[in-house]
């Protein structure tokens, strides 16, 4: 369970929200919507526990956030708005050295596999510098293929994607609702996802 706390957040001399409250519980996502510059990105760094507010607290399973530490990243997977790979590396290579770094490691066979799931067979052994943004994107994406976290916390995740992978991604959200996880994310578009109970939540 995902819970926010009269959270209030401020940029500059600027309020963005305040008096947030959720509690967000397994098989259920939330979908937080806004304009542009209204503090969706900063929620979502708020509830990962990358930013504080300037008042409120993020309780996981009951218990502050940070006070669990390691214990709640070890529960957490965020995927930024950013793509976070290596141009230099090729797709093949970011995905390993992703779950390494996250302590999940998978073999060679495994990589391939989600990496095909998610459109990039046949450039998997191409340096990243040379995919288009869409491609880009589905590279950092295709560690939710593997991903066994229990909250996923997703910033613009179907941004520059076409009809397909849109499509597998929103499978992948489902299948992990179904699980029993929870997922937070933020979309321009409207999302349809199956097995998801999703939750509204505009700001601004």
């Amino acid at each position: 369970m995902l819970e926010a706390i009269q959270i209030e957040c401020q940029r500059g001399d600027q309020r963005l929200f305040h008096g947030i409250d959720l509690c967000l519980k397994g098989g259920e996502l939330l979908f937080l919507q806004g304009k542009n510059g209204a503090g969706k990105t900063s929620l979502l760094r708020i509830l990962c526990g990358l930013a504080m507010p300037v008042s409120g607290e993020i309780r996981w399973q009951g218990e502050n956030i940070h006070r669990l530490r390691e214990r709640f990243r070890g529960e957490l997977c965020y995927l930024g708005h950013q793509n976070a790979i290596k141009d230099d590396l090729t797709p093949l290579e970011n995905l390993m050295i992703s779950t390494r770094l996250h302590d999940e490691a998978i073999d060679e066979d495994a990589a391939l596999v989600a990496l095909e799931q998610v459109g990039l067979a046949g450039r998997v052994e191409l340096a990243c510098r040379y995919l288009s943004q869409g491609q880009k994107r589905r590279v950092a994406l295709s560690r939710l293929a593997l991903e066994k976290r229990p909250l996923w916390i997703l910033d613009e995740p179907f941004v520059a994607l076409d009809a397909q992978a849109n499509q597998w991604l929103s499978n992948v959200i489902g299948a992990h609702s179904e699980r029993g996880g929870l997922t937070v994310l933020t979309s321009h578009q409207a999302i349809a996802i199956p097995a998801a109970e999703i939750r509204p939540l505009v700001l601004g």
